[in-house]
């Protein structure tokens, strides 16, 4: 009888846990310009995974048109958002990176992140607007082949996407579904980003 208690109390705390962890909030980043696979990619993993992000626009539009003159309509304008509540940031790369760099409230969220230890994400060229702010220094990162000079105090790698501590980044469009089950294996867990792999036949 205790051992099957004991059991059950493991059972239900790991589910705990990990219901815990995918109830993650996610605040994605979209700027005039944004690469849009790189951006909705991602956005669609994390959902398919059951964890909530939401996309954010940082300009005063909710309709945001991307490199490929393709334009989507973002959950959130910058303005409506506190990023306290958020456990994780994600910045889509492109020729709009610069839009991001250039935005107060994002740089402001991405120190404040940085200070508390908490999760940001990036692709492509956007891991420079990282690298600008100083976040980087001492962790390994990788990004779009150009940008490398971007990633000031930081250890270039070349690999498709890299974790190094609160810091996550990959190396542009190609890589867009590894850093989204990358970013499911950290909010959530390697089962969870293993079976989401699975369904969308990414063997």
């Amino acid at each position: 009888m205790f051992a099957d208690n004991f059991a059950e109390r493991i059972s239900l705390g790991h589910f705990a846990r990990r219901l815990v962890r995918i109830m993650s909030l996610v605040y994605a980043f979209f700027a005039e310009g944004f690469e849009e696979i790189e951006g909705l990619a991602v956005v669609d993993l994390l959902r398919r995974a059951d964890i909530e992000i939401e996309t954010v626009s940082i300009t005063d539009r909710y309709e945001v048109t991307g490199s490929h003159n393709i334009t989507i309509k973002t959950d959130k304008i910058f303005s409506e958002i506190n990023t306290d509540n958020a456990d994780m940031l994600f910045l889509p790369g492109g020729p709009g990176t610069p839009n991001l760099a250039a935005h107060e409230g994002v740089v402001q969220a991405v120190l404040k992140f940085n200070e508390d230890g908490k999760n940001i994400a990036a692709i492509c060229a956007a891991p420079g607007v990282l690298g600008q702010l100083g976040v980087l220094k001492g962790k390994k990162a990788t990004c779009f082949p150009g940008y490398e000079d971007k990633l000031q105090g930081a250890e270039y790698v070349r690999e498709k996407a890299v974790t190094d501590g609160n810091i996550t980044t990959a190396r542009g469009m190609g890589a867009s579904i590894e850093l989204g089950l990358e970013l499911i294996r950290i909010l959530a867990d390697k089962e969870k980003s293993d079976e989401i792999a699975g369904k969308i036949q990414f063997l």
